[in-house]
């Protein structure tokens, strides 16, 4: 079996014969037979089953020929070995029984046991590293990302509880994040002992700030994440998730290999806006692929124009993928992604 590291290469900014492709909730409900496992087992169920895990991890790899693998989780997960109870309740997302409210609730967190607690997605892991023929990507989900579940109790739309222990309690918000940073730093570092390749940081919803609110409350947490990293030889990929093109320019200095982008900016702005230094991932709008499939090549050879002017790109969505999308048409823009990149390489 020869390992595909076309990932890896791009990554850190190195020549490639192609331009890799994986997609942002690859293993999902776009895929008939994943659907099939969801009617008789929930996320947190799968999670809980190694062998099921990975093989649904698996699943899109074979499938559409991509040229990494990210692991079957949640960003949620690790929050249990905190001592938070929640559930991911359907078509709402993750509900936690008692919200984070008071300094009582944010000191009554206790650090991440990951071998105690998660286990089994440490075993996933380990599967995962024997049977793959590319790179796994494993992930955590930043601590703005998670307060605001932690906080709000549920997907929010405008963060007013987050944002009001922001500015009103800062000195809170700063203790909640030092111990979500430490829980992050934790749990990626098992992932990557485990037989982890690379690693994505989801910031999903840190767009809802403003510059000046992303510097003073959550720029801090995230620099500490990737230099307690640093030591780590695998790439490390952050991604402020959507409506963060106004960020970018802060993010000069992180000790980050990639920095993924929404569909909002677009690769050239993205990197003029980062400066020199990262390689960048990104950024079709998933809903693209609603559209006949010639419109979505079209499309497509627009980011990969400009991701192929300068070393370190890699293809992906903007965001994840949706339920409705087209897994035939996934499989073939994976293809065009190949070929097109691989002929105009090869001719460079």
């Amino acid at each position: 079996m020869t390992y595909n590291d076309t990932f890896i290469r791009a990554c850190r900014q190195q020549a490639v014969d192609h331009i890799p492709v994986w997609y942002m909730r690859q293993a999902g409900r776009y895929d008939p037979e994943y659907r099939k496992i969801k009617e008789k087992y929930t996320l947190l169920e799968i999670c809980r089953q190694p062998e099921l895990a990975a093989e649904v991890t698996l699943m899109p790899v074979r499938k559409l020929g991509v040229d990494a693998a990210i692991l079957y989780s949640d960003i949620m997960n690790p929050v249990a070995s905190l001592g938070v109870d929640f559930d991911i309740v359907k078509n709402i997302g993750p509900v936690i029984d008692h919200p984070i409210r008071s300094a009582a609730d944010v000191d009554r967190l206790h650090p991440i046991d990951v071998e105690r607690d998660l286990g089994h997605i440490l075993e996933t892991i380990r599967i995962l590293d024997r049977e793959l023929n590319v790179p796994l990507i494993t992930f955590a989900g930043a601590p703005f990302t998670i307060a605001s579940y932690l906080i709000e109790g549920r997907p929010s739309k405008g963060y007013i509880r987050t944002k009001a222990m922001m500015y009103g309690e800062p000195e809170l918000w700063h203790r909640l994040m030092d111990k979500l940073g430490e829980m992050v730093i934790t749990y990626v570092r098992a992932h990557i002992a485990n037989g982890g390749k690379a690693f994505q940081l989801f910031d999903s919803w840190v767009g809802a700030l403003s510059p000046y609110d992303f510097q003073t409350f959550v720029l801090p947490v995230i620099k500490r994440i990737f230099q307690a990293l640093s030591d780590l030889n695998v790439p490390k990929i952050y991604f402020p998730g959507v409506s963060s093109g106004e960020l970018l320019p802060y993010l000069n200095g992180l000790q980050a290999d990639v920095i993924g982008l929404d569909w909002r900016v677009s690769i050239s702005e993205g990197r003029r806006r980062l400066g020199d230094g990262f390689g960048v991932q990104g950024n079709l709008d998933p809903y693209v692929l609603t559209a006949p499939i010639d419109v979505i090549k079209q499309y497509a050879k627009n980011i990969i124009d400009e991701g192929m002017l300068k070393p370190g790109y890699i293809f992906n969505l903007g965001h994840g993928l949706f339920p409705e999308a087209s897994l035939d048409k996934l499989r073939e823009l994976t293809e065009y992604v190949h070929e097109y990149s691989r002929s105009v390489l090869t001719k460079s």
